[in-house]
Protein backbone atom coordinates (compact mmCIF):
# COMPACT_ATOMS: atom_id res chain seq x y z
CA UNK A 1 0.00 0.00 0.00
CA UNK A 2 1.46 3.14 -1.04
CA UNK A 3 1.69 6.65 1.26
CA UNK A 4 -1.25 8.08 -0.45
CA UNK A 5 -3.31 5.11 0.44
CA UNK A 6 -1.99 4.98 3.51
CA UNK A 7 -2.73 8.86 4.24
CA UNK A 8 -6.46 8.26 2.56
CA UNK A 9 -7.25 5.51 4.99
CA UNK A 10 -5.66 6.65 8.35
CA UNK A 11 -7.56 10.32 7.28
CA UNK A 12 -11.05 8.59 6.41
CA UNK A 13 -11.18 6.35 9.08
CA UNK A 14 -10.12 9.19 11.72
CA UNK A 15 -13.09 11.51 10.49
CA UNK A 16 -15.60 8.31 10.74
CA UNK A 17 -14.73 7.84 14.03
CA UNK A 18 -14.93 11.23 15.34
CA UNK A 19 -18.28 11.84 13.69
CA UNK A 20 -20.23 8.96 14.13
CA UNK A 21 -18.70 7.86 17.19
CA UNK A 22 -19.06 10.06 19.95
CA UNK A 23 -22.89 11.31 18.89
CA UNK A 24 -24.07 7.81 18.81
CA UNK A 25 -22.49 6.99 22.20
CA UNK A 26 -24.25 9.74 23.92
CA UNK A 27 -27.58 8.66 22.05
CA UNK A 28 -27.06 5.76 23.58
CA UNK A 29 -26.08 6.61 27.05
CA UNK A 30 -29.88 8.44 27.30
CA UNK A 31 -31.55 5.46 25.75
CA UNK A 32 -29.61 3.08 28.49
CA UNK A 33 -30.30 5.38 31.14
CA UNK A 34 -34.33 5.80 29.86
CA UNK A 35 -34.41 1.75 29.56
CA UNK A 36 -33.18 0.97 33.43
CA UNK A 37 -34.06 4.25 35.78
CA UNK A 38 -36.97 1.96 36.64
CA UNK A 39 -34.87 0.52 38.90
CA UNK A 40 -33.34 3.58 40.86
CA UNK A 41 -37.13 4.54 40.46
CA UNK A 42 -38.60 1.18 42.54
CA UNK A 43 -36.45 2.89 45.59
CA UNK A 44 -39.84 4.72 45.89
CA UNK A 45 -42.11 3.85 43.67
CA UNK A 46 -42.82 1.06 44.55
CA UNK A 47 -44.02 1.50 48.09
CA UNK A 48 -46.03 4.44 46.95
CA UNK A 49 -47.88 2.07 43.98
CA UNK A 50 -48.25 -0.79 46.56
CA UNK A 51 -46.02 -2.92 43.79
CA UNK A 52 -44.61 -6.17 45.07
CA UNK A 53 -41.64 -7.70 43.78
CA UNK A 54 -42.95 -10.11 41.21
CA UNK A 55 -44.62 -7.28 39.67
CA UNK A 56 -42.09 -5.03 39.48
CA UNK A 57 -39.98 -8.06 37.96
CA UNK A 58 -42.78 -8.51 35.58
CA UNK A 59 -42.41 -4.45 34.99
CA UNK A 60 -39.07 -4.52 34.66
CA UNK A 61 -39.19 -6.70 31.77
CA UNK A 62 -42.29 -6.17 29.91
CA UNK A 63 -40.27 -3.50 27.99
CA UNK A 64 -38.52 -6.25 26.06
CA UNK A 65 -41.57 -8.17 25.04
CA UNK A 66 -42.29 -4.98 22.89
CA UNK A 67 -38.76 -4.35 21.76
CA UNK A 68 -38.44 -8.31 20.76
CA UNK A 69 -41.76 -7.88 18.51
CA UNK A 70 -40.74 -4.75 16.63
CA UNK A 71 -36.94 -5.36 16.29
CA UNK A 72 -36.95 -6.80 13.19
CA UNK A 73 -39.57 -4.84 11.58
CA UNK A 74 -37.63 -2.03 12.58
CA UNK A 75 -34.34 -2.60 11.12
CA UNK A 76 -35.55 -3.60 7.81
CA UNK A 77 -37.62 -0.24 7.59
CA UNK A 78 -34.10 1.76 8.22
CA UNK A 79 -32.24 -0.10 5.92
CA UNK A 80 -34.91 1.25 3.09
CA UNK A 81 -36.07 5.20 4.45
CA UNK A 82 -32.56 5.88 5.65
CA UNK A 83 -30.93 5.24 9.02
CA UNK A 84 -31.36 9.74 9.90
CA UNK A 85 -34.48 9.75 9.73
CA UNK A 86 -35.59 5.91 11.09
CA UNK A 87 -33.38 7.13 14.43
CA UNK A 88 -34.56 9.91 14.71
CA UNK A 89 -38.73 8.51 15.33
CA UNK A 90 -36.90 6.28 17.65
CA UNK A 91 -35.50 8.67 20.08
CA UNK A 92 -38.55 11.31 20.22
CA UNK A 93 -41.07 8.77 20.51
CA UNK A 94 -39.72 6.85 23.66
CA UNK A 95 -38.64 10.41 25.01
CA UNK A 96 -42.32 10.83 24.87
CA UNK A 97 -43.38 7.92 26.54
CA UNK A 98 -40.82 8.43 29.57
CA UNK A 99 -41.83 12.18 29.99
CA UNK A 100 -45.69 10.09 30.66
CA UNK A 101 -44.10 7.39 32.83
CA UNK A 102 -43.70 10.25 35.31
CA UNK A 103 -47.99 10.62 35.73
CA UNK A 104 -48.87 6.88 35.93
CA UNK A 105 -50.85 6.15 38.69
CA UNK A 106 -51.34 2.40 39.33
CA UNK A 107 -49.36 -0.81 38.04
CA UNK A 108 -51.45 -0.96 35.20
CA UNK A 109 -50.13 2.61 33.84
CA UNK A 110 -46.54 1.37 33.94
CA UNK A 111 -46.94 -2.19 32.43
CA UNK A 112 -48.65 0.52 29.38
CA UNK A 113 -46.07 2.65 29.43
CA UNK A 114 -42.86 -0.07 29.61
CA UNK A 115 -44.54 -1.98 26.81
CA UNK A 116 -44.86 1.05 24.55
CA UNK A 117 -41.86 2.00 25.38
CA UNK A 118 -40.48 -1.30 24.50
CA UNK A 119 -42.22 -1.08 20.85
CA UNK A 120 -40.59 2.62 20.92
CA UNK A 121 -37.19 2.23 21.30
CA UNK A 122 -37.29 -1.05 19.51
CA UNK A 123 -34.45 -1.22 16.11
CA UNK A 124 -32.23 1.40 18.36
CA UNK A 125 -29.37 -0.58 19.24
CA UNK A 126 -29.24 -3.09 16.62
CA UNK A 127 -29.88 -0.14 14.31
CA UNK A 128 -27.02 1.32 15.31
CA UNK A 129 -24.95 -2.17 14.75
CA UNK A 130 -26.32 -1.92 11.01
CA UNK A 131 -25.49 1.59 10.75
CA UNK A 132 -21.72 0.50 11.27
CA UNK A 133 -21.47 -1.59 8.86
CA UNK A 134 -22.64 0.99 6.32
CA UNK A 135 -19.51 2.92 7.59
CA UNK A 136 -16.68 1.16 9.27
CA UNK A 137 -14.65 -2.49 8.27
CA UNK A 138 -15.09 -5.27 10.02
CA UNK A 139 -11.14 -4.63 11.69
CA UNK A 140 -13.26 -1.41 12.73
CA UNK A 141 -16.29 -2.21 14.45
CA UNK A 142 -14.95 -4.33 17.19
CA UNK A 143 -13.68 -0.70 18.41
CA UNK A 144 -16.64 1.15 17.17
CA UNK A 145 -19.25 -1.74 18.70
CA UNK A 146 -17.17 -1.13 21.96
CA UNK A 147 -17.22 2.69 22.17
CA UNK A 148 -21.19 2.69 21.86
CA UNK A 149 -21.70 0.06 23.92
CA UNK A 150 -19.52 1.63 26.82
CA UNK A 151 -22.86 3.36 27.06
CA UNK A 152 -23.70 0.91 29.43
CA UNK A 153 -21.29 1.48 32.19
CA UNK A 154 -20.97 5.22 31.83
CA UNK A 155 -25.23 5.21 31.53
CA UNK A 156 -24.76 4.06 34.82
CA UNK A 157 -22.09 6.36 36.06
CA UNK A 158 -23.64 9.32 35.30
CA UNK A 159 -27.76 7.81 35.58
CA UNK A 160 -27.32 6.11 39.21
CA UNK A 161 -25.94 9.32 40.92
CA UNK A 162 -28.39 11.65 38.44
CA UNK A 163 -30.99 9.72 39.26
CA UNK A 164 -30.92 8.77 42.97
CA UNK A 165 -30.30 12.82 43.28
CA UNK A 166 -33.06 14.21 41.35
CA UNK A 167 -35.45 11.60 43.50
CA UNK A 168 -34.15 13.19 46.78
CA UNK A 169 -33.52 16.29 45.90
CA UNK A 170 -36.67 17.13 43.49
CA UNK A 171 -40.75 17.65 44.25
CA UNK A 172 -41.89 20.46 42.32
CA UNK A 173 -45.46 20.90 42.89
CA UNK A 174 -45.94 18.08 44.98
CA UNK A 175 -44.87 15.42 42.48
CA UNK A 176 -42.67 12.75 43.85
CA UNK A 177 -39.01 12.40 43.42
CA UNK A 178 -39.19 9.54 41.28
CA UNK A 179 -42.04 10.98 39.00
CA UNK A 180 -39.43 13.96 38.17
CA UNK A 181 -37.13 12.12 37.58
CA UNK A 182 -38.55 10.29 34.08
CA UNK A 183 -39.87 13.92 33.54
CA UNK A 184 -36.85 14.99 33.41
CA UNK A 185 -34.88 12.44 32.25
CA UNK A 186 -36.85 11.67 29.03
CA UNK A 187 -36.59 15.32 27.81
CA UNK A 188 -32.96 15.04 26.25
CA UNK A 189 -33.71 11.78 24.08
CA UNK A 190 -36.21 14.49 22.38
CA UNK A 191 -33.63 16.86 22.00
CA UNK A 192 -31.49 14.16 20.15
CA UNK A 193 -33.99 12.67 18.00
CA UNK A 194 -34.09 16.33 16.54
CA UNK A 195 -30.47 16.65 16.18
CA UNK A 196 -30.30 12.96 14.52
CA UNK A 197 -31.91 14.42 11.69
CA UNK A 198 -29.74 17.24 11.03
CA UNK A 199 -26.25 15.80 12.21
CA UNK A 200 -26.37 11.94 11.19
CA UNK A 201 -25.46 11.15 6.86
CA UNK A 202 -26.91 7.92 5.79
CA UNK A 203 -24.00 6.53 4.04
CA UNK A 204 -20.58 7.63 3.03
CA UNK A 205 -21.75 9.10 -0.49
CA UNK A 206 -24.13 11.81 1.75
CA UNK A 207 -21.14 12.82 3.47
CA UNK A 208 -20.47 16.12 2.89
CA UNK A 209 -16.99 16.42 5.59
CA UNK A 210 -15.83 13.59 3.45
CA UNK A 211 -13.67 14.17 0.05
CA UNK A 212 -14.51 12.37 -3.13
CA UNK A 213 -10.77 10.39 -2.56
CA UNK A 214 -12.16 9.53 1.16
CA UNK A 215 -15.68 8.33 -0.29
CA UNK A 216 -14.24 6.32 -3.23
CA UNK A 217 -11.85 4.59 -0.72
CA UNK A 218 -14.43 3.56 1.91
CA UNK A 219 -16.51 2.40 -0.56
CA UNK A 220 -14.36 0.11 -2.38
CA UNK A 221 -13.05 -1.39 1.10
CA UNK A 222 -16.58 -2.07 2.04
CA UNK A 223 -17.68 -3.01 -1.05
CA UNK A 224 -14.66 -5.53 -1.43
CA UNK A 225 -15.82 -6.67 2.40
CA UNK A 226 -19.67 -7.33 1.24
CA UNK A 227 -18.31 -9.37 -1.84
CA UNK A 228 -15.96 -11.61 0.07
CA UNK A 229 -19.07 -12.27 2.60
CA UNK A 230 -21.41 -13.02 0.11
CA UNK A 231 -19.18 -15.83 -0.84
CA UNK A 232 -19.26 -17.62 3.02
CA UNK A 233 -22.53 -16.26 4.35
CA UNK A 234 -25.97 -16.83 3.55
CA UNK A 235 -26.86 -14.37 1.00
CA UNK A 236 -31.14 -14.94 1.48
CA UNK A 237 -33.06 -14.19 4.53
CA UNK A 238 -34.72 -17.81 4.74
CA UNK A 239 -31.62 -19.08 4.25
CA UNK A 240 -30.09 -17.39 7.14
CA UNK A 241 -32.89 -17.90 9.62
CA UNK A 242 -32.11 -21.82 9.05
CA UNK A 243 -28.47 -20.93 9.26
CA UNK A 244 -27.85 -23.02 12.88
CA UNK A 245 -24.75 -20.84 13.17
CA UNK A 246 -27.11 -17.65 13.62
CA UNK A 247 -29.28 -19.22 16.64
CA UNK A 248 -26.23 -20.06 18.19
CA UNK A 249 -25.13 -16.29 18.39
CA UNK A 250 -28.64 -15.24 19.77
CA UNK A 251 -28.58 -17.91 22.88
CA UNK A 252 -25.24 -16.39 23.23
CA UNK A 253 -26.39 -13.21 23.43
CA UNK A 254 -29.78 -13.84 24.95
CA UNK A 255 -27.24 -15.39 28.13
CA UNK A 256 -25.78 -12.19 28.54
CA UNK A 257 -28.38 -9.83 28.00
CA UNK A 258 -30.25 -11.95 30.93
CA UNK A 259 -27.35 -11.57 33.43
CA UNK A 260 -26.86 -7.89 32.31
CA UNK A 261 -30.71 -7.00 32.67
CA UNK A 262 -31.61 -9.25 35.29
CA UNK A 263 -29.13 -7.59 37.84
CA UNK A 264 -29.43 -4.11 35.92
CA UNK A 265 -32.98 -3.56 37.51
CA UNK A 266 -32.31 -4.99 40.75
CA UNK A 267 -28.73 -4.17 41.84
CA UNK A 268 -30.79 -1.39 43.71
CA UNK A 269 -33.14 -3.10 45.08
CA UNK A 270 -30.59 -5.86 46.26
CA UNK A 271 -28.11 -2.99 47.46
CA UNK A 272 -30.78 -2.11 49.84
CA UNK A 273 -31.44 -5.65 50.64
CA UNK A 274 -28.10 -5.53 52.55
CA UNK A 275 -27.76 -1.96 53.76
CA UNK A 276 -31.51 -1.14 54.63
CA UNK A 277 -30.32 2.01 56.49
CA UNK A 278 -28.59 3.38 53.46
CA UNK A 279 -30.11 6.86 51.83
CA UNK A 280 -30.97 6.35 47.71
CA UNK A 281 -27.93 8.79 46.97
CA UNK A 282 -25.23 6.72 48.85
CA UNK A 283 -26.80 3.59 46.77
CA UNK A 284 -26.42 5.87 43.74
CA UNK A 285 -23.06 5.68 44.26
CA UNK A 286 -22.45 2.05 45.39
CA UNK A 287 -24.07 1.02 41.87
CA UNK A 288 -21.47 2.45 39.66
CA UNK A 289 -18.68 0.46 40.89
CA UNK A 290 -18.78 -2.31 38.42
CA UNK A 291 -19.66 0.35 35.91
CA UNK A 292 -16.50 1.85 36.72
CA UNK A 293 -14.31 -1.42 36.41
CA UNK A 294 -16.59 -2.59 33.35
CA UNK A 295 -14.98 0.52 30.98
CA UNK A 296 -11.45 -0.51 30.71
CA UNK A 297 -12.30 -3.80 30.57
CA UNK A 298 -14.81 -3.51 27.49
CA UNK A 299 -12.39 -1.23 26.12
CA UNK A 300 -9.55 -3.63 26.35
CA UNK A 301 -10.97 -6.58 25.00
CA UNK A 302 -11.98 -4.65 21.86
CA UNK A 303 -9.08 -3.88 21.27
CA UNK A 304 -7.42 -7.16 22.11
CA UNK A 305 -10.22 -9.06 19.52
CA UNK A 306 -9.38 -6.50 16.83
CA UNK A 307 -6.11 -6.84 16.79
CA UNK A 308 -5.51 -10.29 17.30
CA UNK A 309 -8.95 -10.77 15.15
CA UNK A 310 -9.50 -13.93 17.34
CA UNK A 311 -13.09 -12.59 18.46
CA UNK A 312 -14.07 -15.54 19.94
CA UNK A 313 -11.46 -17.14 22.37
CA UNK A 314 -12.06 -13.26 23.91
CA UNK A 315 -15.75 -14.12 23.87
CA UNK A 316 -15.44 -17.03 26.05
CA UNK A 317 -12.79 -16.06 28.37
CA UNK A 318 -14.81 -12.98 29.39
CA UNK A 319 -17.89 -15.44 29.88
CA UNK A 320 -16.20 -17.47 32.18
CA UNK A 321 -15.50 -14.39 34.16
CA UNK A 322 -19.02 -13.13 34.57
CA UNK A 323 -19.99 -16.92 35.54
CA UNK A 324 -17.33 -17.14 37.96
CA UNK A 325 -18.81 -13.60 39.60
CA UNK A 326 -22.26 -14.48 39.38
CA UNK A 327 -21.82 -17.80 41.32
CA UNK A 328 -19.72 -16.28 44.37
CA UNK A 329 -22.22 -13.58 44.34
CA UNK A 330 -24.74 -16.20 44.89
CA UNK A 331 -22.67 -17.27 48.21
CA UNK A 332 -21.80 -13.84 50.03
CA UNK A 333 -23.66 -12.53 52.61
CA UNK A 334 -22.39 -9.09 52.90
CA UNK A 335 -22.32 -5.97 51.10
CA UNK A 336 -19.09 -5.76 50.56
CA UNK A 337 -18.49 -9.05 49.05
CA UNK A 338 -21.84 -9.16 47.15
CA UNK A 339 -20.43 -5.90 45.17
CA UNK A 340 -16.92 -7.40 44.58
CA UNK A 341 -18.23 -10.56 43.67
CA UNK A 342 -20.70 -8.45 40.81
CA UNK A 343 -17.72 -6.13 39.90
CA UNK A 344 -15.93 -9.51 39.35
CA UNK A 345 -18.60 -10.75 37.08
CA UNK A 346 -18.83 -7.21 35.68
CA UNK A 347 -15.33 -7.90 34.09
CA UNK A 348 -16.43 -10.41 31.69
CA UNK A 349 -20.31 -8.47 31.34
CA UNK A 350 -18.42 -5.68 29.83
CA UNK A 351 -15.80 -7.30 28.20
CA UNK A 352 -18.16 -9.47 26.20
CA UNK A 353 -19.51 -6.66 24.21
CA UNK A 354 -17.19 -5.03 21.84
CA UNK A 355 -15.71 -8.75 21.11
CA UNK A 356 -19.36 -10.16 20.49
CA UNK A 357 -20.78 -7.38 18.28
CA UNK A 358 -17.71 -7.58 15.87
CA UNK A 359 -17.52 -11.07 15.55
CA UNK A 360 -21.47 -11.36 15.01
CA UNK A 361 -21.09 -9.23 12.28
CA UNK A 362 -19.25 -11.33 10.05
CA UNK A 363 -22.27 -13.75 9.91
CA UNK A 364 -24.12 -11.53 7.02
CA UNK A 365 -24.11 -10.22 4.15
CA UNK A 366 -25.17 -6.48 2.91
CA UNK A 367 -29.39 -8.23 2.42
CA UNK A 368 -29.17 -10.60 5.34
CA UNK A 369 -27.59 -7.81 7.84
CA UNK A 370 -30.40 -5.46 8.39
CA UNK A 371 -32.95 -8.68 9.26
CA UNK A 372 -29.92 -10.80 10.70
CA UNK A 373 -28.46 -8.21 13.16
CA UNK A 374 -31.98 -7.07 14.44
CA UNK A 375 -32.95 -11.24 14.24
CA UNK A 376 -30.14 -12.01 16.82
CA UNK A 377 -30.83 -9.04 18.73
CA UNK A 378 -34.70 -9.66 19.11
CA UNK A 379 -34.44 -13.00 20.47
CA UNK A 380 -31.73 -11.60 23.19
CA UNK A 381 -34.03 -9.37 24.34
CA UNK A 382 -36.39 -11.87 25.79
CA UNK A 383 -33.82 -12.55 28.45
CA UNK A 384 -34.31 -8.77 29.62
CA UNK A 385 -37.82 -9.81 30.15
CA UNK A 386 -36.67 -13.34 31.89
CA UNK A 387 -33.80 -11.29 33.60
CA UNK A 388 -35.79 -9.66 36.21
CA UNK A 389 -38.49 -12.30 36.43
CA UNK A 390 -35.26 -15.07 38.01
CA UNK A 391 -35.10 -12.09 40.77
CA UNK A 392 -38.64 -11.35 41.29
CA UNK A 393 -40.04 -15.12 41.76
CA UNK A 394 -36.47 -16.37 43.45
CA UNK A 395 -34.19 -15.86 46.78
CA UNK A 396 -30.94 -13.67 45.27
CA UNK A 397 -28.40 -16.77 45.31
CA UNK A 398 -31.03 -18.56 43.90
CA UNK A 399 -31.37 -16.49 41.29
CA UNK A 400 -27.28 -15.60 41.01
CA UNK A 401 -26.81 -19.45 40.78
CA UNK A 402 -29.51 -19.70 37.95
CA UNK A 403 -27.74 -16.71 35.86
CA UNK A 404 -24.21 -18.05 36.23
CA UNK A 405 -25.28 -21.22 35.45
CA UNK A 406 -27.01 -20.17 32.23
CA UNK A 407 -23.68 -18.21 31.40
CA UNK A 408 -21.48 -21.39 31.61
CA UNK A 409 -24.10 -22.70 29.07
CA UNK A 410 -23.47 -19.91 26.75
CA UNK A 411 -19.29 -20.37 27.36
CA UNK A 412 -20.32 -24.40 25.92
CA UNK A 413 -21.92 -22.57 23.09
CA UNK A 414 -19.56 -20.19 22.12
CA UNK A 415 -16.88 -23.19 22.23
CA UNK A 416 -18.81 -25.03 19.86
CA UNK A 417 -19.22 -22.58 17.20
CA UNK A 418 -16.12 -23.08 14.96
CA UNK A 419 -16.33 -20.56 12.52
CA UNK A 420 -14.03 -21.87 9.60
CA UNK A 421 -16.30 -19.74 6.69
CA UNK A 422 -15.70 -16.52 9.12
CA UNK A 423 -11.99 -17.71 9.00
CA UNK A 424 -11.54 -18.04 5.45
CA UNK A 425 -13.04 -14.66 5.52
CA UNK A 426 -10.53 -12.96 7.52
CA UNK A 427 -7.84 -15.30 5.58
CA UNK A 428 -9.00 -14.12 2.14
CA UNK A 429 -9.43 -10.28 2.82
CA UNK A 430 -5.52 -10.92 4.45
CA UNK A 431 -3.92 -12.17 1.73
CA UNK A 432 -5.60 -9.79 -0.86
CA UNK A 433 -4.27 -6.58 1.41
CA UNK A 434 -1.23 -8.26 1.40
CA UNK A 435 -1.03 -8.28 -2.30
CA UNK A 436 -1.95 -5.01 -2.50
CA UNK A 437 0.44 -3.80 0.08
CA UNK A 438 3.20 -5.66 -2.39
Amino acid sequence: MNSISQSIESTTIKKIMLRILPFTFICYVIAYLDRVNLGFAALEMNAELALSAEVFGLLSGIFFLGYFLFEVPSNIVMHKIGAKIWIARIMITWGIIVILTGFVQSATHLYIARFLLGIAEAGFFPGIILYFTYWFRSKERGRASASLVMALPVGTIIGAPLSTWIMDNIAWNGMAGWRWMFILEGIPAIILGIATLIYLDNRPKDAKWLSDAEKNWLENELDRERRHSITVNKASKLEMVKDLRVWKLAFIYFAHYTAMYGLGFWFPSIIKSFSASSSNMEIGWLTIIPALIGIPCMLLFAWSSDKRNEHRIHIMVSLLIAATGYIVCGMVDSTLMMILSITFGAIGLYGFIGAFFSYMTLFFTESTAPAGIALVNAFASLGGFIGPMIFGKMPISNGMFTLGSLIVIACLVIFSLRQKSVSALNTRASLEEHVIKQ
